[in-house]
């Protein structure tokens, strides 16, 4: 082969080679810093979660609309089958577990003959017959179904109350709530200055099917409670809720 051709040759594949060389080079830098990179994107993604998520609460996902969880809420509440067991053979039985539940708070000091008292979520108004029976005559529930003279029609996401109205309310679906941060605000909302807030929920075991979220621990809940203080945290036997907790709003 002519020398001077081998010799134009080498000098038209020396910067074909180092190119080609450089190229191997960034391709085996990339192969190792990527994965670090996506990583990272990984891990800030999970320190950051949306801002409507809250630590030790779960929101179980499948709801996609409002209506389609009111429909959901609806078909447990409007079961005839469960209606009817509410209004007979379970009425006496749970009228009389709430009565103990109230007096108990009365002798607390919690709860009084004068209160002015909310059921969130009655269904068929047991608590507020229990209310009743204890001496609090003048106290209300409201569900997504109205069950006159006990309960009347309303969404817990947005009482029909005025604002600061209520002397005590009481609650044992919390875990119902889509929007747990919304069924807080609208308690503190209706609840007067240094009225009290009683919940009942489960902390041990997963609640029913019907359930909106899932409550882990009781910080959560301090932390939505941005009005008020927790005065105390108990164990009860409450048809499959173990923990009672209280809270006062606070006098500004």
């Amino acid at each position: 082969m002519n020398p001077s051709f081998l010799c134009k040759l080498s000098i038209l594949l020396k910067p074909f080679l180092l190119s080609l060389f450089l190229s191997i080079l960034f391709l085996a830098f990339s192969a190792t810093q990527f994965p670090r990179i996506r990583l990272k994107t990984a891990l800030q993604n999970t320190r950051n979660p949306p801002s409507n998520a809250i630590a030790g609460i779960r929101i179980r996902p499948g709801y996609s609309s409002y209506n389609a969880y009111i429909e959901r809420q609806l078909n447990k509440t409007l079961n005839p089958k469960l209606r009817k067991i509410w209004t007979t053979r379970d009425w006496d039985r749970k009228v009389r577990v709430f009565v103990h539940f109230f007096a108990s708070l009365k002798q607390r000091n919690l709860l009084f003959n004068d209160s002015k008292a909310l059921s969130i979520g009655a269904r068929v108004g047991q608590e507020v017959a229990a209310m009743k029976l204890v001496g609090v005559s003048d106290s209300v529930g409201i569900d997504l179904v109205p069950y006159p003279p006990l309960v009347m029609k309303g969404d817990f996401h947005a009482q029909p109350f005025e604002n600061q109205i209520f002397d005590f309310e009481f609650s044992n679906v919390f875990d119902h709530a889509l929007y747990p941060w919304k069924f807080v605000g609208e308690i503190e909302r209706t609840l007067k200055p240094g009225g009290v807030c009683v919940l009942h929920v489960t902390l041990s075991k997963q609640t029913d099917k019907y359930s909106a979220n899932d409550l882990y621990s009781v910080e959560p809940l301090v932390e939505l409670f941005k009005d008020s203080e927790l005065v105390e945290v108990r164990k009860v036997d409450g048809f499959g809720l173990d923990t009672e907790v209280v809270f006062r709003k606070k006098n500004y």
